[in-house]
């Protein structure tokens, strides 16, 4: 696997690469890699001839009170699964190269990405779409794959796609989970041994909620009960909705094949997201 570090070398070895007719997949990720980014990687090798991976810890995504300097950082570890995995280019690009100085360009992408996330973290998905947009550029990659553990992040992604007229293809895998159903997470790391016990009671809840849902119960009724029990575990909740799948914006009735269960909680130090689809 190539490491690579500044954007000349990055565009030496992709264009090698289009002019022998190769196809290229992307998978962004901010490193502290674990089994769910496995399966993006995994994916992208099925649908493309090769495979680059990005690690950026991207500033512009973390609020001034969220963990942007205790964020995981494990650059050998990750290095070791890629290269195991065949991945053939990792991307690392230091802040400097990412946002050069004077830098002064965002990237808003409205509606989607206002509610749930955007309302509880003012200015991320502004930092997402930024930094996506510029790997996007960098790479020029023909398909990009996301997980959808972030189902509002992939949202917004989608939308930034279509409205730039990006030639770039995105492909959602589905969220990995451990075996008892706790999403996989670089957050999972923060947890206690108690915490992560008591964890389980989100992906719980938001199935529970579905299932109310679509057997026909009160849709408030339902997402009462998951804030219920997620109260009962010991997290604060930020949010538990039920969403339209596309748009994000609330939903008040059953609509098969067409809604998202989507949370947010904290438990300890610790905030864990999830959401699921609602058959």
């Amino acid at each position: 696997m190539q490491t690579v570090r500044q954007l000349e070398d990055l565009r030496e070895a992709t264009a090698a690469w289009r002019q022998a007719g190769e196809r290229i997949a992307l998978v962004p990720t901010m490193g502290a890699l674990h089994d769910g980014h496995m399966a993006l990687v995994e994916a992208a090798k099925r649908a493309a001839n090769r495979v680059v991976v990005s690690i950026f810890v991207n500033p512009k995504q973390f609020g001034a009170n969220e963990d942007l300097a205790k964020y995981p950082r494990k650059e050998a570890a990750d290095s070791r699964m890629l290269t195991g995995a065949g991945v053939d280019l990792l991307w690392m690009p230091p802040v400097e190269v990412v946002y050069p100085e004077g830098f002064a360009t965002n990237i808003s992408v409205s509606g989607v990405s206002a509610l749930l996330e955007g309302a509880h973290r003012p200015g991320h998905f502004d930092g997402v779409a930024t930094v996506v947009s510029k790997l996007f550029n960098q790479v020029q990659p023909d398909i990009a794959l996301f997980g959808e553990k972030d189902w509002q992040q992939l949202a917004v992604i989608r939308r930034m796609t279509t409205d730039l007229n990006l030639a770039v293809e995105i492909q959602s895998v589905l969220t990995q989970r451990e075996d008892d159903g706790l999403a996989l997470s670089s957050r999972n790391a923060y947890l206690m041994p108690e915490e992560r016990a008591k964890a389980v009671a989100l992906p719980r809840a938001l199935g529970a909620a579905a299932k109310a849902i679509t057997d026909g119960g009160d849709v408030e009724a339902a997402l009462a009960q998951a804030r219920e029990t997620l109260a009962a575990a010991g997290f604060e909740t930020d949010y538990v909705a039920l969403a339209d799948a596309e748009t994000l914006e609330p939903a008040t009735a059953y609509a098969p094949g067409k809604l998202r269960l989507l949370a947010a909680a904290r438990l300890g130090a610790t905030r864990l997201i999830d959401n699921i689809a609602v058959p």
